[in-house]
């Protein structure tokens, strides 16, 4: 007696040579009907579960594989009395092989065209039931969601028969398959209907394994979809901390905006600017740190064109990120041949949560895309800023929310001159952004200083003060606010509260 295979798949890639080969290995095919018609058209003898059943496809296919003759036939305990028994007396037939994946709901739901009740109608039912039966069985049963596992499973199969090992990882595949498609609508009606959420759900596919983490004793993968945000189109394989610097990298210059560059390290600005073209803008930010520049991460909002990719070459960097290039400017920057080279494809800055693992769960908070508005800032000093410092303010301000805190940014004609970041103390940080600005020439007379944070104290102050800066931009709401004010009011400089708080750990 021939053995049984039930095939009922939305995506049929392979599907008819797969049906084929089954065939030749002596299995009979069972197939739902449009599985089945595919299939009749290339000359695969197949058997609609219909006739199997001896009850009909109802409610435009929403029933179909719901059926004793099914479900008995894939769940029943081949070595179990009772189960051979109750098989017997109700004309069960045991499937020995299923191949199902699941009407395509995902994209069904991201294409625009599409109304609530069609992708109502994508919810698949049967399917899901079958897989979870096939996997539950499968010391009996071996399931198939994927065509890619269509070849490697034939192979074994052709040998006489497939081992258990196998059809465990067949198994925890299939789970996988369904608990990924349940996540995806469980997320989706939530969203649609406004409903609040009582659970994360985390819905990421892995991508590839990364060469390493952190450092070379950690292993790394990277799960989700990072190859619709950035296409890596030469040089090395981009890295754990390749990722982190990038990120931080374009999320700056997507708040900088038209015509600016942002250098990163160790998640830090090393360099940031906004200039009249993109080569402007790199020059700029360059001058800020051009030691820390060394082995960083360039981005830019626009297009490189030759004369910036001569620039470009003239240190090494270690990734270059922008939305294109100009032919004349590949041809510069990929004959440093590690030197990774990505191009941009849509803004990360649409991403609106944020996740951090601990210890038992993660924490989770909106993502930081506050915009300032310049109608709310307060002047709260006798002084008022000039209209060059003020937008000096607001870029400096910009590049204190992506600056690990405790941050200060000294800045002028939209350039930073010295960034002071991740330190216990804001004098600490004041100290070391003013030392690099020495370090490299810069001189901060009349520059301007943010703070992501307020001032505990006028010490933080009266330092950048010293530095040479004329106006801070900070966020106010210290119980010694008055202190703080009265000290700029003393040294003649203006300053404003924004009310908002950039504190970045």
């Amino acid at each position: 007696m021939k053995k049984l295979a039930l095939i009922s798949v939305s995506d049929k890639t392979n599907i008819k040579e797969f049906a084929g080969e089954l065939v030749k290995l002596n299995y009979s095919i069972i197939a739902t009907g449009n599985t089945a018609k595919v299939l009749n058209e290339a000359g695969v003898e197949v058997t609609e579960i219909s006739s199997l059943t001896g009850f009909p496809e109802i409610f435009d296919g929403r029933v179909k594989t719901l059926h004793p003759k099914i479900f008995g036939g894939i769940l029943f305990r081949r070595d179990n009395s009772n189960d051979q028994r109750q098989a017997e007396e109700n004309g069960i037939l045991p499937i020995d092989i299923i191949c199902v994946n699941l009407y395509p709901f995902v994209k069904t739901a991201e294409d625009p065209n599409s109304n609530l009740d069609k992708i109502i109608e994508n919810i698949d039912i049967g399917g899901p039931s079958l897989i979870r039966a096939s996997a539950k069985n499968y010391k009996y049963v071996s399931i198939l969601t994927n065509p890619q596992q269509y070849g490697s499973f034939l192979s074994e199969l052709k040998k006489g028969d497939v081992s258990e090992s196998t059809r465990k990882s067949l198994a925890a595949a299939a789970f996988s398959h369904t608990a990924f498609y349940d996540t995806y609508i469980s997320n989706f009606l939530e969203k649609k209907f406004d409903i609040p959420s009582t659970h994360i759900r985390i819905n990421y596919p892995k991508e590839k394994v990364l060469r390493y983490g952190e450092n070379p004793h950690q292993q790394a993968a990277l799960y989700g979809n990072f190859h619709e945000y950035f296409e890596v189109f030469h040089g090395k394989e981009v890295s754990y901390n390749n990722i982190l610097d990038l990120v931080a990298a374009v999320e700056l210059v997507e708040d900088l905006g038209e015509n600016s560059c942002a250098i990163i390290k160790h998640q830090n600005p090393a360099g940031a600017a906004i200039g009249t073209d993109l080569f402007d803008a790199y020059v700029k930010a360059l001058k800020c740190d051009p030691v820390s520049a060394f082995g960083g991460i360039v981005t830019f909002p626009g297009i490189i064109d030759e004369k910036l990719a001569q620039k470009l070459n003239e240190i090494f960097l270690e990734i270059v990120c922008a939305r294109g290039y100009t032919e004349e400017a590949l041809k510069i920057l990929t004959k440093k041949r590690d030197r990774r080279l990505l191009r941009q494809l849509k803004p990360v800055s649409d991403e609106k949560i944020v996740y951090k693992n601990i210890p038992g769960g993660v924490i989770v908070q909106d993502a930081d895309r506050v915009i300032l508005n310049e109608n709310e800032l307060k002047v709260v000093t006798n002084k008022k800023p000039t209209k060059e410092e003020l937008e000096d303010l607001k870029f400096a301000w910009t590049i204190s929310k992506h600056t690990k805190s405790n941050a200060i940014i000294f800045a002028k004609d939209k350039a930073a001159l010295g960034v002071g970041a991740g330190q216990m103390s804001r004098v600490d940080s004041v100290k070391i952004a003013s030392l690099k600005a020495e370090e490299h020439g810069l001189d901060l007379n009349n520059s301007v200083a943010a703070s992501d944070a307020f001032f505990p104290f006028a010490d933080g102050l009266l330092a950048i003060i010293k530095c040479g800066a004329t106006s801070v931009i900070q966020p106010g709401g210290s119980v010694r606010d008055n202190e703080v004010i009265e000290a700029a009011n003393q040294n003649n400089i203006s300053m404003v509260f924004t009310g908002i708080r950039h504190f970045k750990h």
